[in-house]
């Protein structure tokens, strides 16, 4: 699979890079967050970056003045295993390089099945700050180098917490495994409880 990187022109389906935002303490914090090396681990918020004066400016500037969580992806990884979408961008801080694979929700059959084969792999450079469009599925990023990989995940708060309410388990409701999560599983990943409808190969980087 060809992987692209974040400034070439195919990403503009999938979101943008943000250069106005001044990250450095996070991603100097985000270095106390655990690395594992055989798994990825997915906290949606962390007291210590909501803290920082960065989380300030992407609440008032990326999400127009609407409480977020700050959160991270840590990890290593070199599957698709999955594919999720939100009703709203996500904001993702590359701490370390890392691989995105990507796709869009319009491609997305009747039936919420989805081929793979129409994905799309993006190199993301560290410190590049992006931001995901709500219509693009993605998932856990995958590992660009052998010591895996850190990203910051920024969110409307509550996203991708436990459900507190009743899920029609009809139509796009058979999708939902948190608040604000519609998720699309590849069989060969053994999600426990989600839709596998992710058709083709579970691709690998």
């Amino acid at each position: 699979m060809e992987i692209q990187n974040v400034k070439d022109e195919a990403f503009k389906t999938y979101g943008r890079v943000l250069e106005e935002y001044d990250v450095c303490r996070l991603r100097k914090e985000m270095e106390h967050t655990p690395l594992p090396s055989d798994s990825v681990i997915y906290v949606p918020s962390v007291e210590e970056l909501e803290a920082l004066p960065a989380a300030e400016c992407f609440r008032d500037m990326a999400y127009g003045g609407l409480p977020i969580q700050v959160g991270y992806c840590n990890g290593s990884n070199h599957a698709m295993n999955a594919l999720e979408y939100h009703r709203c961008s996500e904001i993702n801080v590359a701490v370390t390089d890392l691989i995105l694979l990507l796709g869009r929700q319009q491609d997305l059959e009747a039936d919420y099945t989805y081929d793979t084969s129409k994905a799309e792999a993006f190199f993301v450079p560290a410190g590049t700050v992006l931001e995901v469009y709500a219509t693009t599925l993605h998932y856990a990023p995958c590992t660009a180098s052998g010591s895996g990989f850190r990203c910051v995940v920024i969110l409307p708060k509550g996203t991708n917490t436990e459900l507190d309410f009743l899920v029609s388990k009809e139509g796009e409701g058979k999708l939902m495994t948190a608040r604000n999560k519609w998720l699309i599983a590849h069989r060969e990943a053994g999600i426990e409880g989600a839709f596998c409808g992710l058709k083709g190969s579970n691709i690998t980087v």
